[in-house]
């Protein structure tokens, strides 16, 4: 994905895709900041995707960025992909919203309330699991113990 056309000024909605790349509760959002700021070769832009790329939740999003630097001519390194759970306390998290639900609840009711009450961790895992979310998540929410 190359740039037709390398810009040295900064675009002129440079403080809306700042919010958006930093934008927790939307992988989606962040990706079309990356996208849009990979148009733009600035001290600023650059910066912003050196962040993006190191420190998104959403593996796809450093990708993007990374890709988006090597076409801006920066010399960056791949980011590896984080082992584990891309949410800190992800399980215990998990469990305290499945708690919270009656016993019979079903899974469309977790998710929904996990939606409500965390969607920074549901956004994440969404953009992680791609089209597996749905299976990775119920399984998950199969396997949690309340007691």
């Amino acid at each position: 994905m190359s740039n037709n056309v390398e810009r040295t000024d900064l675009p002129e909605n440079f403080e809306e895709l700042k919010k958006s790349i930093n934008r927790t509760a939307n992988w989606r959002e962040r990706m079309d900041a990356v996208d849009e700021l990979g148009k733009w070769k600035t001290r600023e832009t650059i910066e912003l995707l050196k962040h993006s790329m190191t420190g998104d939740s959403v593996y796809k999003v450093q990708e993007a960025a990374y890709r988006q630097l090597q076409s801006l001519g920066e010399q960056v390194t791949m980011p590896e992909r984080k082992e584990g759970h891309a949410v800190k306390d992800t399980k215990k998290i998990l469990v305290r919203i499945k708690k919270s639900l009656p016993k019979d609840h079903s899974y469309e009711d977790f998710k929904e309330k996990l939606k409500k009450m965390r969607i920074d961790l549901y956004d994440t895992y969404e953009g992680e699991k791609g089209a597996d979310f749905d299976k990775w998540l119920e399984q998950l929410w199969s396997e949690l113990r309340t007691r």
